[in-house]
C-alpha cells in the first residue's frame, strides 16, 4: 500500500526502497540457515559480516547508482561516498547480522532517505516474515496491517521493553548492564530482538512499548527512527559519547523511561 497523499517524487523514494528491499531479501533469504554462509569479523568476534550482507548491499547500491546517480550513499559495509549531495540514502543491508549468522528470523533490511541532511523517507523490511514498514516524514507510518500508532500504556509495570548491547561490551563498562539492572525490576518484560530497526519498528506499531540502545550507528537508526516518530512514538537522541544512544517509547511512559536511560 503507497498512500495516494504522496507527491510524485515521495512515490519514486518509496517505490525504489520497496524495490530494493524485496530483491535484497530475496538475496537474504536464500543464504538464509546455509550451513556453509561465509562469515567474517570485523575487527571483533561480536561484530560480523556475512556473504548475504554484501551481496544484498550490491543489489541496492547497484540500484541506486543507475536511479539516483547524484545522490550520496551512506552504506554499513561500503561506509560513505563522501560526495555532497542533496540526497543522501543511508542504507543498511542487513540489520540483525547476529541473529541472522545465528539462524534467528529477526533481522531486516533498512533504507532512510536524508534530503538536506533530515530524514524524509524511512523503509524497513524483514524478509523472512515479509513484513514491511515505512514512513514519509509529516505523512504517517505504515505497516504490515496498515497504519501505525504507539500504544497508549502509562505504567511502567504494564510495559514490554526492548535493549541491546554495544559491540565493545567486553572492554567498555558503559555497556548498559547497569541500566537494564534499574530498568529490569520496573516494567512487566524486557527483550532483545538483536536489530535496532526492528525495534523501532515494533514500537511504531505498538507491539513494544519503549526501546533504548547505545553506540548505534546512523544507518541503524535512520529509517526506524522516523517510522517510530511518525507512528507517534516520542524519539530522542540522549548522549553524544557512545555513538548513538537512542530512546524510543509511546507518550505515556517515555518520560520515566528517558529518565531511567540517561
Amino acid at each position: 500500500m503507497i498512500s495516494t497523499e504522496l507527491t510524485p517524487l515521495e512515490q519514486q523514494w518509496l517505490e525504489c526502497a520497496r524495490q530494493m528491499g524485496h530483491e535484497a531479501g530475496e538475496v537474504l533469504k536464500k543464504h538464509f540457515r546455509r550451513r556453509e554462509l561465509s562469515i567474517e569479523d570485523k575487527g571483533s568476534a561480536y561484530d560480523i559480516v556475512t556473504e548475504a550482507d554484501k551481496g544484498s548491499e550490491r543489489i541496492i547500491l547497484d540500484t541506486l547508482h543507475a536511479r539516483f546517480p547524484d545522490h550520496a550513499i551512506l552504506s554499513e559495509e561500503s561506509g560513505d561516498d563522501y560526495r555532497q549531495a542533496h540526497c543522501q540514502w543511508v542504507i543498511d543491508p542487513l540489520d540483525g547480522t547476529v541473529n541472522y549468522s545465528a539462524g534467528i528470523a529477526t533481522y531486516c533490511i533498512s533504507i532512510g532517505l536524508k534530503v538536506d541532511g533530515e530524514t524524509r523517507m524511512g523503509y524497513v523490511y524483514a524478509p523472512t516474515l515479509d513484513e514491511e514498514f515505512w514512513a514519509i516524514k509529516g505523512k504517517g507510518a505504515y505497516g504490515p496491517y496498515g497504519s501505525l500508532q504507539v500504544k497508549s500504556t502509562t505504567e511502567l509495570q504494564r510495559a514490554v521493553i526492548s535493549t541491546g548491547f554495544p559491540y565493545d561490551k567486553a572492554t567498555n563498562p558503559d555497556n548498559n548492564l547497569d541500566t537494564v539492572g534499574r530498568i529490569m525490576p520496573r516494567i512487566r518484560g524486557l527483550r532483545r530482538l538483536g536489530s535496532a530497526a526492528m525495534d523501532l519498528c515494533y514500537v511504531a506499531a505498538g507491539w513494544l512499548d519503549g526501546y533504548w540502545e547505545l553506540n548505534l550507528k546512523e544507518w541503524d537508526a535512520c529509517a526506524g527512527e522516523l517510522i517510530a516518530q511518525e507512528a507517534g512514538a516520542v524519539v530522542k537522541r540522549y548522549r553524544d559519547n557512545h555513538g548513538i544512544c537512542i530512546m524510543a517509547a509511546c507518550p505515556g511512559i517515555a518520560p520515566q523511561l528517558s529518565e531511567m536511560v540517561e
